[in-house]
């Protein structure tokens, strides 16, 4: 899909099954995510997740990738290229064109410049592919990935429910 000097993102193999638990099992990092954040709770769900993950990434502009580092081939998170669902459409899967960047990183890679790296190469893939706009939503209090979203130069635009049918803090970055 896309590589950064330490990173390689691709798609969500099988194979990777038990870091993707160890990785969405975690309440720390689950507490960040979607409409009802929610630990997974068993290693039997997470082929149906990576099959989602691998569905949602068939048009190359778009995806949740894994985040693989170059040097060790240790999986250290995700990173996401996604329309968004406005909240009145999301039950007939239509947007209004917009799309999100974010990433979900394991514990064990947090502190490690990896999220940035990530973020900012998802970035430049969406606007090297036309994108005028990319958001990110970020859960109030979640002042990692706000400062992050900073860090990546996106205006932050308050505080919404457009998406996900909860508040979040809406980030833009617009193409240069």
């Amino acid at each position: 899909m896309f590589t950064t000097d330490r990173l390689t993102a691709r798609l969500w193999e099988h194979s990777d099954a038990e870091r993707a638990f160890d990785l969405y099992s975690r309440q720390e990092v689950a507490q960040w995510l979607g409409a009802t954040p929610r630990a997974v709770e068993s290693p039997a769900e997470v082929p149906a997740m990576i099959d989602r993950w691998r569905q949602r990434s068939t048009d190359p502009r778009y995806g949740v990738w894994a985040l693989e580092r170059r040097d060790t081939g240790v999986l250290v998170g995700s990173v996401l290229l996604l329309p968004l669902l406005d909240e009145g459409l999301a039950a007939t899967g239509s947007g209004s064109g917009e799309v999100e960047v974010g990433w979900h990183l394991h514990p064990d890679s947090w502190g490690h410049g990896y999220a940035t790296e990530a973020g900012r190469a998802a970035l430049a893939k969406g606007f090297a592919d036309g994108l005028p706009r990319i958001h990110a939503v970020v859960r109030p209090g979640n002042t990692r990935s706000a400062a992050l979203c900073h860090r990546l130069g996106m205006t932050p635009l308050g505080r919404t429910t457009r998406w996900y049918g909860t508040d979040l803090d809406a980030f833009l970055a617009t193409r240069p």
